[in-house]
């Protein structure tokens, strides 16, 4: 992969088609790279579906990744509920690497108010475990764990980090969005992004080349995230972030949530050409 691909999370709010194939050729249409499908509520997409998928996006040349439902916890005290997390990794996993995803993204779990070390061995504990499932079915697919917008929530930027470096096969999706509220109004400067790429640049193994991005505008309070904007409706310093990815030559995908889409995902891919 040369250079970073621009592209929307889920179909594009402008696509008459609303299927996944659809929304590929609408990114394709748009001129955009990459589409990240959205498994929300569940990996409802079967064998059949995701053959179509693959053909599509062969065929118009859009890289495609996969963020799994969104009820993940892998700390969950429940055992039921822990299983049915990794359960819904899996399921993504499968899916995405019928129709040639490369990543799947996932938000990997809360604190639950323990102890923050504890936390980061049971969700290592359960990711080395997904890890093996793969491998024992031959499918060869990078974990993404999510920088994540809310203090209550697990995946600062040090503990995905950390698990990047321990686990093969495991990569941060770095939503800069969610740092920037996490933190309350920081890591939204030009030097404040290359912090991050430097600690991304610290795993190794050339995971700058192979990087996982989400941009939006966004909302936050005092506890972090509340809801995304558009880039032009917020605070996000996107032109800073654009700059800092190309001074560093990152490469990978950027996905857009903002909820106008493909509009803020257009702009990302200008401002950053045109620098």
């Amino acid at each position: 992969m040369k250079g970073l691909l621009f592209g929307t999370a889920g179909v594009p709010v402008s696509s008459k088609e609303r299927s996944t194939e659809g929304g590929i050729k609408r990114v394709r249409e748009l001129n955009l790279d990459c589409m990240e499908v959205q498994f929300v509520r569940g990996v409802k997409m079967g064998r059949e579906t995701a053959e179509r998928v693959r053909e599509v996006s062969e065929k118009d040349n859009i890289a495609l990744s996969v963020h799994a439902p969104y009820y993940i916890n892998l700390n969950a005290g429940e055992r039921d509920k822990k299983e049915a997390s990794v359960k819904r990794i899996l399921d993504s996993a499968k899916i995405s690497s019928l129709f040639g995803g490369k990543s799947v993204v996932f938000h990997a779990g809360f604190y639950q108010r323990g102890d923050r070390k504890k936390v980061y061995g049971k969700i290592k504990e359960e990711l080395l475990k997904i890890r093996k499932a793969l491998m024992d079915d031959d499918i060869n697919i990078t974990l993404r764990p999510e920088t994540t917008g809310k203090d209550s929530q697990f995946g600062t930027i040090g503990e995905l980090v950390s698990l990047s470096q321990e686990i093969p096969g495991i990569l941060p999706c770095v939503d800069f969005s969610h740092i920037h509220a996490r933190m309350r109004g920081r890591y939204n400067t030009y030097d404040e992004f290359t912090e991050i790429l430097s600690r991304i640049e610290e795993i190794g193994n050339g995971a700058l080349k192979d990087m996982h991005i989400h941009v939006s505008g966004i909302e936050y309070t005092l506890k972090g995230e509340r809801r995304h904007l558009n880039l032009k409706q917020s605070d996000f310093n996107y032109v800073d972030l654009m700059k800092a990815l190309k001074d560093f030559r990152a490469e990978g995908l950027v996905i857009c949530e903002s909820p106008n889409l493909e509009d803020d995902a257009l702009l990302l891919k200008e401002t950053y050409h045109g620098l």
